[in-house]
């Protein structure tokens, strides 16, 4: 019986549940499979882009662990596809290889002063407060007034982490050094802004309930926001998610206000500008033009211009795929090129035999989890059916791997490894009261890993040194300073999917167009 040798490169939920739904197919040959994973540990976003309370949303963790628990699949952490193992090392080793590397890097937002200090990806400020072991241990976080640029969960997660109080974060694994930042914060005023109004948010209504939960925290909404036109009407009376999502802002219309330390306020009909910047190039304002029904459920401008006065501001209008080493990559969308998973070569769009892709880096960054998964049942079925233009390895055995990589010296990690760095976080937790307290150093994780005591470097003392979370160009191939990927956010394997973004419907295998003003919604 002829044998799959299957390498995935990513071990967040679309790199886990492919694997998953290919040892559970029917087929005519056995399979073997490895993870390769850029973190010391696996879960891609469901644990380095969700908010830390949002226990929720990681109870997916669970589902993921039971997969990598049955045994039958072996991952390889803290292994960095592109140097410590190359495409053609695959082509060695395996049959197939599976890209599911998702999409970490903030999109870009097209406006004039978005590069001023105080200016931040929403991406960049999430990995900080999950303790990503690829970002600063700070973050500047010295605003009493902060603006938030996007009218999905990402935004809500940012606006809400912004404007909690720090020790509210306590009960959950929020790192040390992140609380620490957050209780030293002066903020007073989160600012939401959407393009368009309250009936056309992204944003779940879950997410929008938790705002008002915040302790000690206004809800601020605008009466002239809700002058619903006709099409408003009709979605709100049609839709159940916004017709809930309308009946908690309705309820905080009717709040008392005044009485809170801080106020979270929600903008709707504000079409970005620019960012106003001081004399020393700092962020001063937000400018935005004032929107109003079209009757048809969108926008249009009315040509009256405001200003709200701030230090800081944050873009969460999306995420951005990253290039991968020797993989072709769609600079102008964020993917990698693809017919229903089959990747396409960048010339003439034939198909590169034996590379696959599923997730955020197959479609873009949208989609919730159920669209993960039939995502990656689509790009199996193909794994599954071309077995006539598999690879050939010359050493298919499953010793060649982490031989070569001891070879190279690469401190990998492996599921052993994970279950000890998961109980000492858990242990870690125990000792103050919490279910877990995130380790996030990523030399610290590795030795907790492989029960070694390495030395710890600066880096990951400290971690990278810090750089201004300014724009990402979404036009040719957007990188950081040292054109290497996105500033903080660790650029290719280990991404994974996110459970909880997106819209509410899956684009098309080719993914979205990067992020414009009409997206801002």
């Amino acid at each position: 019986m002829t044998k799959l040798r299957l390498a995935i490169v990513g071990a967040g939920p679309a790199g886990i549940y492919a694997a998953d739904i290919l040892l559970k197919s029917e087929r005519k040959f056995d399979v073997s499979i490895d993870l390769f994973e850029q973190l010391p540990a696996p879960y891609g976003l469901v644990r380095y882009g969700v908010a830390p309370d949002h226990p929720r949303i990681k109870g997916i963790i669970t589902a993921l662990r039971d997969v990598l628990d049955r045994g039958d699949i072996r991952i390889f952490g803290n292994v960095h596809f592109g140097t410590d193992i190359t495409l053609d090392d695959l082509k060695k080793h395996y049959n197939a290889v599976i890209f599911s590397t998702g999409a970490v890097r903030d999109a870009d937002l097209d406006i004039p002063g978005i590069d001023l200090d105080g200016s931040y990806g929403a991406a960049d400020f999430v990995s900080w407060f999950d303790g990503h072991p690829d970002v600063p241990r700070t973050w500047p976080l010295e605003a009493e007034s902060v603006a938030v640029i996007g009218n999905g969960n990402v935004a809500l997660d940012v606006s809400r982490i912004l404007a909690k109080h720090a020790e509210d974060l306590l009960p959950t694994e929020i790192p040390a050094n992140v609380y620490e930042g957050l209780k030293q914060s002066p903020v007073t005023d989160v600012h939401v802004f959407g393009r368009r109004g309250p009936a056309q948010v992204k944003f779940t209504p879950l997410e929008l309930r938790e705002l008002g939960e915040l302790r000690d925290v206004d809800m601020i909404v605008y009466d002239e926001d809700f002058d619903y036109d006709e099409a408003s009407k009709i979605a709100v009376a049609s839709n159940k998610q916004v017709m809930v999502i309308d009946r908690v802002l309705q309820k905080w219309r009717e709040r008392e206000t005044g009485q809170a330390s801080r106020r979270l306020h929600l903008h709707f009909f504000a079409k970005p500008l620019e960012v106003v910047g001081d004399e020393n190039g700092k962020v001063q304002a937000f400018r935005y033009e004032r929107t109003r029904p079209d009757g048809q459920g969108g926008v249009e401008g009315t040509g009256e211009i405001r200003e709200v006065p701030i230090q800081a501001i944050y873009r969460a209008v999306g995420y951005f795929g990253s290039p991968i080493d020797g993989v072709p990559f769609d600079d102008k969308h964020g993917v990698i090129p693809n017919h229903e998973g089959k990747v396409l070569s960048g010339d003439d769009n034939d198909l590169l035999h034996g590379v696959y892709a599923t997730g955020w880096i197959k479609r873009g960054p949208v989609g919730l989890i159920g669209h993960t998964k039939s995502d990656a049942m689509e790009t199996v079925s193909h794994v599954i059916n071309d077995q006539a233009s598999w690879w050939s390895p010359e050493d298919p055995s499953e010793e060649s791997i982490p031989a070569l990589l001891t070879e190279r010296g690469v401190r990998f990690t492996d599921l052993d490894g994970w279950h000890n760095l998961d109980q000492h976080e858990m242990a870690l937790g125990e000792a103050e009261g919490r279910v877990r307290v995130k380790v996030v150093a990523r030399g610290e994780m590795v030795n907790v890993s492989r029960g070694e005591n390495e030395p710890l470097t600066d880096s990951d003392i400290n971690g990278p040194a810090p750089k201004h979370a300014s724009a990402t160009p979404a036009d040719a191939s957007p990188k950081s300073d040292d054109g290497q990927g996105p500033r903080h956010a660790a650029p290719q394997a280990g991404a994974g999917d996110s459970a909880f973004e997106g819209g509410s419907e899956p684009a098309k295998p080719t993914a979205s167009q990067p992020v414009s003003l009409s997206d801002l919604d």
